[in-house]
């Protein structure tokens, strides 16, 4: 029998009647369990990237799945992946059951259409190069899993972050994430541990599927989008960092260019 874990009673008893103080503090004693729930997943996160490096390499995507808290996230995720890393909207696509207005609002039964999911795949025309990742902290959400059980059909590489061990969205998964946290703080209230180790997990993802395509140098971003006064100022001192030029003209080189890397590229290539 499946026994929801992200489900079970919290081990904290009328919070009602506690201080703010003892609320945070116990909050807090909570939030130290979840580093090292994922830690305990590092060998299903190393096997999702290496897998994923390979795929996107030859021009696949990553389509991140969720609903609710975890379909937000996984829309948050993805959308910081341009501005950090320079990459195209198109590389890291989120999806969350309901669409963007669930971004805000609940959207009513949307993530218990079994078929939706594969269906708004299938409008970004998935294809066998492509990664599937659900998330669900209950690993119980048919939008995700009716989209893992289709694409894991068709080929394309599943995979899975969840609270809860042999979930029915682990089952349609080539690679199950399972980060137990243990029961919330508010019973159930699965934004709260379950969201903050989903997006451990997805900035583990990301940041080292993007080092491996070769969008960080050292341990810089130097395809960032230069977006802000902060970023283009970040930027132009990493270019006196590493050319030793004064300020004004790393800046203008930067400008010139529209990221650290073309700008370095560049200047290397004429000074040779």
């Amino acid at each position: 029998m499946f026994i929801k874990i992200s489900e079970q009673p919290s081990l904290y008893n009328d919070l009602e009647k506690k201080s703010v103080r003892e609320l945070l503090e116990d909050i807090n004693t909570e939030d130290q369990k979840v580093a090292l729930a994922v830690k305990e997943a590092i060998p299903q996160i190393e096997r999702l990237v290496n897998q994923i490096v390979p795929r996107m390499k030859q021009g696949g995507r990553i389509f991140y799945m969720g609903a609710g808290t975890s379909g937000r996230l996984g829309v948050l995720d993805a959308s910081e992946i341009p501005p950090t890393f320079g990459m195209p909207p198109t590389l890291v696509i989120g999806l969350i059951a309901g669409g963007d207005t669930a971004l805000r609002n609940p959207v009513e039964n949307a993530e218990d259409n079994m078929q939706r999911g594969w269906e708004e795949l299938c409008e970004r025309g998935i294809g066998p190069k492509d990664t599937v990742i659900g998330i669900a902290a209950s690993g119980t959400t048919p939008y995700v899993i009716g989209a893992l059980h289709e694409a894991r059909e068709h080929g394309i590489l599943t995979a899975c972050i969840t609270s809860n061990p042999d979930s029915p969205m682990a089952a349609e998964s080539d690679i199950p994430i399972e980060m137990i946290v243990g029961p919330e703080f508010v019973t159930g209230s699965s934004r709260m541990k379950s969201g903050t180790g989903q997006k451990m997990i997805l900035n583990m993802i990301t940041t080292s599927v993007m080092i491996q395509l070769g969008r960080v140098k050292g341990n810089k971003m130097v395809n960032m989008q230069l977006s802000n006064k902060k970023l283009v100022d970040r930027g132009t001192r990493m270019i006196v960092e590493e050319l030793g030029l004064d300020y004004g003209k790393a800046r203008d080189l930067l400008l010139m260019h529209g990221s650290v890397k073309k700008a370095v590229d560049a200047y290397r290539q004429i000074n040779k």
